[in-house]
């Protein structure tokens, strides 16, 4: 399988440790980018071929990655629709871009999966949200599958309009995660515990409870309750909490990233 990805910034760069190798030869992936040191990194790194311009390994790929930033997108189009006569899968893992739009740029094109990964992908434990265009093959979606599942797990979507909270929830998702632990290490350190201290205990408790929430067949409030004696500790943490309104806060807040994720797709798919 002979891979294209136009734009080597990170969700590319971990894209690549995945596949070189594994999934595809590093002679296989070609990598096009205007940032002569990204390209200089990622062939001394993992061997692959670069190029700054798109040109004539593009267009004799199989999948082609659009990696680039979603204001980009378009600009990027002009140079790739004469560079499809191979009928290759065209894998976007641009936020915001819809599949509609990006097939319209393109001339009507319809070998499109729109993705949405997230940044553990850098350590080979993300998770991508992922759906097909109507012109895409099964041995495609695939090919799609198997990139992807190279650095973290995929959920295969029966609507794009799904891709939005998914955005929410995982894409963006990392960010509450970070937030909730800067909260953390500050209580920790309030209370009087050193910084490294703070971080260790607040690293290792997330880390503990999301894999101890992962490997038990039980929900998740279950799990909540079996600490949360009533009239101790975790039971005062959790009632400030619901008094505070932190649940619905962040029901709200997720809400409002799926939002801004739909108004990202109106605006940058509209007629110029």
């Amino acid at each position: 399988m002979k891979i294209s990805f136009i734009g080597g910034g990170n969700m590319a760069t971990a894209l690549i440790a995945g596949l070189a190798g594994k999934v595809a030869q590093a002679a296989d992936i070609h990598v096009v980018d205007p940032n002569a040191d990204a390209l200089e990194r990622l062939r001394t790194q993992y061997g692959v071929t670069t190029s700054p311009d798109i040109g004539a390994a593009v267009a004799a790929s199989d999948v082609i990655v659009l990696a680039v930033k979603p204001q980009q997108m378009r600009d990027v189009t002009v140079h790739l629709q004469s560079q499809l006569a191979n009928k290759p899968l065209l894998l976007s893992i641009a936020a915001g871009i819809r599949g509609a739009d990006l097939s319209r740029w393109l001339g009507g094109y319809g070998a499109i999966v729109r993705t949405m990964p997230n940044t553990p992908a850098l350590i080979g434990q993300g998770i991508t949200g992922m759906v097909a265009m109507a012109g895409v093959s099964a041995a495609q979606k695939d090919a799609a599958d198997s990139i992807m599942r190279a650095v973290g797990q995929t959920v295969w979507l029966d609507e794009e309009s799904l891709i939005d909270p998914v955005t929410a929830v995982s894409g963006s998702g990392p960010a509450y995660v970070f937030y909730f632990l800067e909260a953390m290490q500050q209580a920790a350190a309030e209370m009087g515990l050193s910084a490294e201290q703070g971080k260790a205990l607040a690293l290792a408790t997330f880390t503990g409870a999301a894999q101890l929430a992962a490997q038990s067949d039980e929900p998740v409030d279950v799990l909540r309750q079996r600490v949360t004696s009533k009239g101790g500790t975790t039971h005062a943490a959790i009632t400030s909490m619901e008094a505070a309104g932190v649940k619905q806060a962040i029901v709200d807040a997720m809400k409002a990233a799926a939002a801004r994720g739909r108004e990202l797709g109106a605006e940058l798919g509209k007629d110029a």
